[in-house]
């Protein structure tokens, strides 16, 4: 992405814009298809939502200017926001004692992404830096047809009968403060917010970090990325289940916090590809322990 929108005369700025455009459009649409999915079902919304991503890749492919770039990324973005009903799914399909472990199976779906894609990507991006994107629209098209034949839905007619007749408020500012002032729920929001904004100051920069201070090219900084995927993967694959029977949550969400600011210290002082390697091993794992 940065390096595409660099081709537009894109400076950091506008490359941090055009990621922020993208997580606030996801924002936005997290509440809208969790809401969506409790009503109309899980596999209806996957399926719009995976279709509106594809969309929202080829535009990306096809764009001509900066400002069609930002179109793409918010429509993209609030396709995205497709991740709650995934999570939702795991929780129709698992019990209070296996939640954890489920959702860590999710994470490790979402690492294993963040391995092949960045490495296809960088690849890919030989031939244009259009091309990745066609790719992922591709990718997308498959996952269309994929749930359309092989995902069950998660939810009872009676459960979305009963979801469409509650009261429950739309998602709104308000819902939301109220959402944090709950106990506990209110603390982990707080957490999870402050953990992913630091997380995203880190992701946002990262390619142009490597461009312009490491000298690397797009292929070389996908397959960086695809390291820290490899390494997520090995966390919440595998690893997750185990701490989870060992530690408390809370005393984990506390040790991956504490060590994800100071593997974000260390990464400012990198000059070189090897230490670079070498820190972000703890950074992704902190990762994805907390997450």
């Amino acid at each position: 992405l940065p390096y595409y929108a660099e081709t537009f005369g894109a400076g950091a700025a506008e490359v941090g814009f055009l990621i922020a455009v993208y997580a606030a459009a996801q924002f936005i649409g997290s509440p809208v298809w969790g809401r969506y999915s409790d009503r109309y079902g899980r596999r209806p919304a996957l399926m719009i939502t995976v279709t509106g991503a594809a969309i929202g890749y080829i535009l990306f492919g096809l764009a001509d200017s900066l400002t069609i770039l930002f179109l793409s990324r918010i429509l993209a973005g609030f396709m995205g926001g497709n991740i709650s009903v995934a999570q939702a799914y795991i929780a129709d399909v698992t019990n209070v004692k296996d939640r954890a472990k489920g959702l860590g199976l999710v994470g490790a779906a979402f690492g294993l992404g963040f391995i092949v894609g960045p490495a296809i990507g960088g690849a890919l991006s030989q031939w244009g830096y259009d091309i990745p994107a066609y790719a992922a629209a591709l990718l997308d098209i498959l996952n269309l047809i994929a749930i359309y034949f092989w995902l069950p839905e998660s939810l009872t007619i009676e459960q979305m009968s009963a979801n469409t007749k509650s009261h429950e408020p739309k998602f709104s500012l308000t819902e939301l403060k109220q959402a944090l002032t709950k106990p506990l729920v209110g603390a982990l929001l707080n957490s999870q917010f402050i953990f992913s904004l630091a997380f995203a100051m880190f992701t946002t920069v990262f390619a142009l970090f490597a461009q312009h201070r490491l000298n690397l090219d797009a292929r070389s900084t996908g397959y960086i990325l695809a390291y820290i995927g490899i390494l997520i993967v090995i966390v919440q694959g595998g690893l997750i289940g185990k701490l989870t029977a060992s530690f408390s949550e809370g005393f984990l969400l506390f040790w991956s916090t504490a060590i994800m600011a100071l593997t974000l210290l260390a990464w400012a002082f990198v000059y070189h590809i090897w230490i670079l390697l070498i820190v972000l091993m703890p950074m992704a794992l902190a990762s994805g322990v907390f997450r």
